[in-house]
């Protein structure tokens, strides 16, 4: 840990003890056990329980592993040390690699580029051989990956670690071009392949363009903002919240930026299919109380962007409600029936979350779901990471078609998962272990304070005896300032 690292820890521990009313003992505890490492996912729940004493074989091997993002690299770390007389091949063609959740600190002008970006070879587990191709194709049946130029690689078992990939032209009308231009920003916006995360960059330019507009309006002429979320899964599902309060929160002049308090002359319109702000009744009362407090948010349940006009600043929605159709004898019930219909949005600042798929040599092959919700992402066990038909196939990360678990908490809880299965096949066993579908969402709700969502298959999964609902600046601090290190020291060396 170098000097500025040590000087704010100092610094939080200090500010733990006086905003939390906690000894320095516990804040110190809170700091080592807490805090960042659980929103890494490294906090002792059910999900890791069972993978105290890690897995391990001796048995000679191909293990191949496709990504270099998280996913990739944590399980090359992990392997290498579980199978050591393994062959293990990373292919991915990424030279930089990209702390992703920094790119909400980008958009509140708190962390630049260069501050998420790390070259990936200094990430790459001494004994991995890295084959810097891209894979174009999965054929499971033969065990092999089609490169791009490496041509055919074999494996005795595979890693698919692709991560996901964004469809902004899935909305008619929009591009990624379009970010940075004419009121449109996506903090998702980034090239994993050339490490550069424009997205980052052009929401904090957004957010300067938001104030100084706001600066010539008033509350009886408001400028308009709109928030979306997709209707597709989505990595960090909590992230469009998070530049919407973000957002109004630099207005009310809290943020970098600094200024008095503007933020009634802008009035925000979050709008999203789903009818909540998040799916667990705790965390979704806070959320809801928190939008009455800002004075200035509207949420508009039931409406996804299909379509935008970026030069007559137009958002198009298929706004999707439920009308009482005719009374049903049988059911002595009236019948529900289903309505969609356009509705459009004149806005001046949008900010667009794309929808998601899986990359295109999963979907198109047969290790990728083939219908239903989850079509397009690998077809894994939702507890045990294998493939449903393939089981010398595991899976990790976002590219994963389970429930839960696109998030870095997530895809770190996978990592032990993951070993010890992977083991356990190659030594002709059953797999056991097990995911819970833990996930962790950092989400915050203003400059300074975060609500640490916790939660997996059965609901709320809080690791400290800390009411999780409770927006707090201790985890703010621990985001902004240990979760980083510990990423690359820790999570991408396999030690957590």
């Amino acid at each position: 840990m170098d000097k500025k690292m040590l000087k704010h820890s100092q610094e939080v521990i200090e500010e733990i003890m006086k905003k939390e009313g906690m000894s320095r003992r516990d804040a110190l505890k809170l700091m080592g056990l807490g805090g960042a490492a659980t929103m890494m996912g490294a906090a002792p729940t059910s999900a890791n329980a069972a993978t105290k004493a890690m897995a391990s074989s001796g048995k000679k091997a191909k293990i191949v592993i496709v990504g270099g993002g998280a996913g990739g690299i944590m399980a090359a770390a992990r392997m290498r040390k579980a199978a050591p007389n393994a062959e293990i091949v990373l292919i991915a063609p990424n030279d930089i690699h990209l702390y992703q959740p920094g790119q909400v600190f980008m958009a509140a002008g708190l962390y630049t580029e260069s501050d998420i970006q790390k070259s990936n070879s200094d990430l790459m587990p001494d004994g991995v051989k890295w084959v810097k191709d891209e894979v174009k194709s999965f054929d499971p049946d033969n065990n092999s990956v089609e490169t791009g130029n490496n041509g055919k690689i074999g494996y005795d078992f595979l890693v698919v670690a692709t991560g996901l990939q964004y469809d902004y032209e899935r909305i008619k009308g929009m591009s990624p071009d379009l970010v940075g231009q004419k009121g449109i920003s996506s903090v998702y916006l980034n090239d994993p392949v050339k490490g550069t995360a424009k997205g980052g960059v052009a929401t904090w330019e957004w957010f300067k363009q938001l104030r100084a507009a706001a600066e010539k309006r008033d509350p009886g002429n408001p400028l308009h903002v709109i928030c979306t979320q997709p209707s597709t899964p989505i990595k960090c599902g909590g992230a469009p919240q998070k530049i919407l309060y973000l957002s109004d929160d630099m207005l009310r002049g809290n943020s970098p930026l600094g200024g008095k308090d503007i933020h009634d002359n802008a009035k925000f319109t979050f709008a999203k299919k789903g009818g909540k702000l998040f799916g667990i009744k705790s965390y979704n009362q806070t959320l809801l109380k928190l939008t009455v407090d800002y004075g200035n948010i509207y949420d508009a349940f039931g409406h996804n962007l299909v379509e935008i006009d970026s030069d007559s600043k137009m958002a198009t929605f298929d706004y999707h409600y439920l009308e009482k159709g005719e009374w049903d004898e049988d059911l002595e019930e009236f019948e529900v029936i289903p309505m969609v219909k356009k509705v459009k949005m004149k806005y001046d600042f949008i900010h667009i979350v794309p929808p998601m798929k899986g990359v295109d040599a999963v979907a198109n092959s047969p290790i990728g779901w083939q219908k239903g919700t989850a079509k397009g992402w690998m077809a894994a066990d939702r507890y045990t990471l294998q493939h449903i038909k393939y089981k010398n196939v595991f899976g990790i990360g976002d590219i994963l078609g389970i429930p839960l678990g696109k998030t870095g908490g997530s895809a770190r809880h996978h990592g032990p998962i993951l070993q010890d299965n992977l083991v356990a096949v190659m030594e002709g066993k059953e797999p056991t272990a097990k995911f819970d579908g833990y996930t962790v969402c950092p989400l915050k709700t203003q400059y300074g304070e975060i609500m640490l969502a916790e939660f997996n298959y059965d609901g709320p999964a809080p690791s400290f005896p800390l009411d999780p609902s409770q927006p707090r600046w201790v985890w703010w601090a621990f985001d902004l300032y240990m979760l980083k290190p510990m990423y690359w020291n820790l999570m991408m060396r396999g030690l957590m």
